[in-house]
């Protein structure tokens, strides 16, 4: 009897969810299943993931390897995550007790590099040769496909967008918020959800999430309108600095706000008035496989 075909295993490890999929040879969803990430609590979340992964493979009744989606990177010298915006998974050794948690090994990768790659193998990058791929979310981040393939550079850092500075600061965004990297200013700061949700409760003296933020402002609510108009105006600049270092073929948006419409006819015109020679034409779109994309990246860290 032919034994059934292997299934590549992703998860997606986020800051809000954990998402686990299985996904067949020929990028087919299986399975998929979410939990709420037990956040602070680093056993919880071994525990949870082995779950979700002891689950899926029971539904479909076929094991694989897995490949996981990190908010942060693994140091290749030590094992340990770094940088990660779940802080509590800093300094741990987060491949090492997933591994032991599963009974097989596994790969940890940066969830933007996971974004990335799916995109650019059937996703809306796909046929593109430099792809940067970057998830607006709980954290801010960046990840880079070179013909397919995830680059992920000597430390690990290739794509780390978010922990740069927000380019060309205005003076009433200087010096910018601190970070929990350490550094003030952060592009993380200044364009992931809460830091959408800060800059409105700053200028209107209400909190309202990100979702009604986006629904006050199709309603033409002063504060909302102004506050999308700056997040676009510091997403350009920030995609800019990507265009003059990288120059892209395509940039895919992912996360949460990457569902805000008008990001595409606004923010693409505007990174051409930062670029260098004010002039650039790359394509900005929305992830094909929109939340999904990241751990479908995720399943294929195995060849």
């Amino acid at each position: 009897m032919t034994p059934a075909p292997r299934v590549r295993i992703g998860i997606d490890w986020g800051g809000t969810k954990i998402e686990a999929l299985a996904m067949d040879a020929d990028g087919c969803e299986l399975r998929r299943v979410r939990v709420p990430t037990p956040r602070h609590d680093y056993e919880g979340s071994i525990r949870a993931a082995a779950e979700l992964v002891a689950s899926i493979e029971c539904e479909v009744g076929r094991t694989g390897p897995v490949g996981v989606g990190i908010p942060g990177t693994v140091v290749p010298a030590t094992g340990l995550v770094k940088n990660a915006n779940s802080t509590w998974l800093n300094g741990r050794p987060l491949e090492k007790d997933l591994s032991a948690a599963l009974g097989r090994a596994v790969r940890c990768v940066n969830d933007a590099n996971c974004l990335a790659v799916s995109e650019a193998v059937d996703g809306a990058a796909a046929g593109q040769a430099v792809v940067f791929a970057v998830i607006l979310g709980t954290g801010c981040g960046g990840g880079i496909a070179l013909d397919g393939r995830m680059h992920c550079g000597s430390n690990g850092l290739a794509g780390e967008w978010g922990h740069n500075p927000l380019p060309w600061q205005r003076p009433d965004e200087y010096p910018g918020d601190p970070c929990y990297c350490g550094q003030r200013g952060c592009i993380e700061r200044w364009l992931s959800g809460p830091a959408l949700e800060e800059d409105y409760r700053r200028a209107s003296g209400c909190a309202l999430p990100g979702s009604k933020i986006v629904s006050a402002a199709e309603a033409g609510e002063a504060h909302a309108m102004a506050a999308l108009e700056r997040y676009e105006d510091r997403l350009a600049r920030a995609l800019a600095q990507v265009v003059n270092l990288l120059d892209p073929d395509i940039v895919v948006l992912g996360g949460g706000l990457s569902r805000i419409e008008r990001l595409y006819r606004y923010v693409q015109p505007k990174i051409a008035n930062w670029a260098f020679g004010k002039s650039a034409a790359t394509l900005l779109v929305p992830a094909k496989h929109g939340d999904s994309s990241g751990v479908r990246g995720a399943a294929r860290l195995w060849p």
